[in-house]
């Protein structure tokens, strides 16, 4: 059956629902809004239920305890499904693309790997988050490291700009995946390279779940099959495509949705390619 939500309809709940987590954090119960009510006072503090959510989430996707420390305050909000730097290689002085950057987290890690001869840019299109990082790079004295509003669908920089584009968990979002990676290419360097962790379906989603708006902005029902994104990638121009789906975080998607068994039918992958180089 074909999805009924249409496109701007995933949008404006992806966008909606993120911008909740933004203000709430990213953890059910007393850190998440009820309808219509204002935040929490269990928020925040030492004892915050979304900061510890966050980071065991982090740890569960394959990010290091080094990797957590020394970031400001809601920077990670255990968002993602894997650890893109992990197979990134970013290296010092290179400039870093972030598609759906969120509060800043695989920002600035990426930033500690460019050094100050490098950049970092930030893309995400929840303004509430664009805040949050923003404030965040303030904190960090990141002057390097910028945030800005737009769809990674019509990416808000110039062509050949970056060498190397990361993603965590967000290009399943895009009700138009094929578009976001020609987008991808065109802002990446002559040998610039893609690395991605994303979801990617196994199986056959269930109707409920494919039109599910929650299911769509809980990174589950926009998942695509891997010869499909291998196939949009290929169009796009790409080389040297690689799609490694990774089994064992199944027990991490089946806390995403309880009782649902979506881990039945989507899992984890890293997603790697590249931009020919100039040819002489």
């Amino acid at each position: 059956m074909e999805k009924e939500v249409n496109n701007d309809a995933v949008r404006q709940g992806v966008r909606a629902n993120y911008a909740q987590v933004a203000r709430f954090g990213n953890i059910g119960g007393c850190c998440a809004p009820a309808d219509g009510a204002a935040e929490s006072s269990c928020c925040g503090g030492e004892n915050d239920p979304a900061a510890e959510h966050a980071k065991m989430a982090s740890l569960a996707m394959g990010y290091s305890a080094a990797d957590l420390d020394g970031l400001p305050e809601g920077a990670n909000m255990g968002l993602g499904c894997g650890n893109p730097q992990a197979i990134a290689s970013i290296r010092a002085g290179e400039t870093v693309l972030d598609l759906g950057s969120g509060g800043g987290f695989d920002a600035f890690l990426a930033m500690r790997q460019t050094g100050s001869e490098g950049r970092v840019i930030g893309v995400d299109m929840t303004p509430e988050m664009i805040s949050k990082a923003r404030k965040n790079a303030v904190t960090l004295n990141a002057g390097n490291v910028e945030f800005r509003l737009g769809e990674l669908e019509h990416l808000p920089v110039s062509d050949d700009m970056a060498d190397v584009i990361i993603s965590n968990c967000v290009i399943n979002l895009s009700p138009d995946k094929a578009q976001v990676f020609r987008e991808a290419y065109r802002a990446l360097k002559p040998g610039g390279r893609l690395a991605v962790s994303d979801v990617v379906a196994t199986a056959q989603l269930p109707d409920d779940v494919l039109n599910d708006l929650k299911m769509l902005s809980g990174c589950i029902a926009g998942a695509a099959f891997i010869t499909d994104i291998e196939r949009m990638l290929r169009e796009a121009g790409f080389e040297d495509v690689r799609v490694t789906a990774k089994e064992e975080s199944r027990e991490l998607i089946r806390a995403w949705a309880p009782g649902r068994r979506v881990e039945e039918y989507v899992v984890s992958a890293n997603i790697q390619a590249a931009k020919p180089k100039s040819r002489a």
